[in-house]
């Protein structure tokens, strides 16, 4: 009886032994529907360089003009090419859709402004950021003061652009924060601009100046 359980044991082990083997090869047969069987799906950031050996340009980013569902706000003016600011000045005409926030929006507003913009453009919003800190800091150039003549005269809607797709050395921030977030820092922003003049009009006067600059293009 021991030595059949001894042989039964080591039938079974040769048995697995080979299985195992990768000198067996195993042909599947023909698969019904291979698409389904192997997707050719790709997962978010995997590797596709291959890809484009097989004439296929998949970038991983979404198609031109498409709009998430997600995406509370839509906003239609393009990034200009280089040595064009047609766009960034017609800008200046698209109204913020943000015209008040609650005690609560607005204190998450204001972290995320400490988060993103505060680090460059300062707490106070007087370009006095960690990064620039009076001169002493790793930053070579001192950042725009949002409280300075520029800046408060500034649209809405040109703020948005120059977040969204940057401007002169600040990158975009389109990855950072979402569109209705943007908007909210540029309320937040405006709100504390306003704490330093009772002024409206150098806002209007910047999106006139703005009209005027791309009807002469």
């Amino acid at each position: 009886m021991r030595n059949k359980l001894l042989i039964t044991g080591a039938l079974a082990a040769v048995v697995m032994l080979v299985a195992c083997s990768d000198s067996v090869k195993r042909d599947p047969g023909t698969v019904y529907m291979p698409d389904m069987a192997y997707s050719r799906a790709l997962e978010t950031y995997a590797p596709n360089a291959y890809l484009k050996e097989e004439g296929i340009n998949y970038d991983a980013t979404p198609v031109a003009g498409t709009v998430s569902r997600s995406q509370d706000y839509v906003y239609h003016i393009a990034m200009d090419k280089v040595g064009d600011t047609a766009n960034y000045f017609a800008s200046s005409a698209v109204p913020s859709p943000v015209q008040m926030l609650t005690e609560k929006e607005m204190e998450e507003t204001k972290r995320l402004y400490m988060i993103n913009c505060g680090i460059c453009h300062g707490t106070k919003l007087d370009g006095n950021g960690p990064l620039w800190k009076d001169g002493t800091g790793p930053y070579p150039a001192a950042p725009k003061s949002l409280i300075g003549d520029e800046l408060m005269a500034m649209s809405e809607g040109k703020m948005f652009y120059s977040i969204t797709y940057g401007k002169n050395l600040m990158g975009s921030y389109a990855s950072q924060v979402t569109p209705k977030q943007r908007w909210d820092i540029i309320h937040y922003i405006k709100v504390q601009q306003g704490k330093k003049t009772n002024g409206t009009a150098t806002v209007k006067e910047d999106a006139v100046a703005d009209s005027t600059k791309v009807a002469m293009k």
